[in-house]
């Protein structure tokens, strides 16, 4: 059964919106971790290359440079419900403290059926004596359908089987960004 959210026209199909949030620590400064999201084109290697087979990003079109609010760039995933196709805009981009963009993505399932999502990654970066601390929180707040595992968000007792594996994919992206972050702020260590 889909219930309209007040005062959006739109439909949504999840009872209640989804949160999940994991922290990361890495030796790399909070602008490095900063300078690696601002970086639309470095998600292609963290949150697509370093990620697992079954669920990571494909393709990513963004423009040069840092992005800043209202950069808009498109990327194209698989996860294991099928296919995705994304539209997202920055929404938030405080060096070195917070990065947010809203994704609208579009899936279609291996057998056919669709879905739109309205998503929101937010990422908060905090110095730490060590280098930072990073967490994020994926908000999905929209959709216009459930379809195969996705179905199992609105189930009390297996949402959280899904809780825990969406969980285990954000934080295994989280600990790639830090990663190539770490990475990066070695070669410019060694060059300095």
């Amino acid at each position: 059964m889909e219930t309209a959210k007040e005062g959006t026209g739109r439909s949504n199909a999840l009872k209640r919106e989804i949160a999940i949030r994991v922290e990361a620590t890495s030796r790399a400064s909070a602008e490095e971790i900063y300078d690696v999201l601002a970086d639309i084109g470095s998600h292609l290697k963290w949150a697509g290359e370093m990620q697992r087979q079954k669920n990571h990003l494909l393709t990513i079109e963004a423009p040069e440079g840092p992005a800043g609010v209202g950069t808009e760039f498109t990327s194209t995933g698989v996860a294991p419900e099928g296919r995705y196709t994304d539209r997202s805009v920055v929404t938030e981009a405080t060096r070195p403290a917070a990065f947010e963009f809203v994704t609208e993505a579009h899936v279609e399932t291996k057998k056919g059926k669709t879905a739109d999502l309205t998503n929101i990654s937010r990422y908060d970066i905090t110095p730490t004596s060590e280098g930072c601390r990073i967490s994020n929180t994926l908000r999905i707040v929209r959709a216009s359908a459930l379809p195969g595992p996705l179905a199992l968000m609105n189930i009390r007792p297996l949402a959280p089987l899904v809780r825990r594996d969406t969980e285990g994919l954000v934080g295994r992206g989280l600990r790639n960004l830090a990663a190539v972050a770490e990475e990066r702020a070695g070669r410019r260590g060694k060059e300095a």
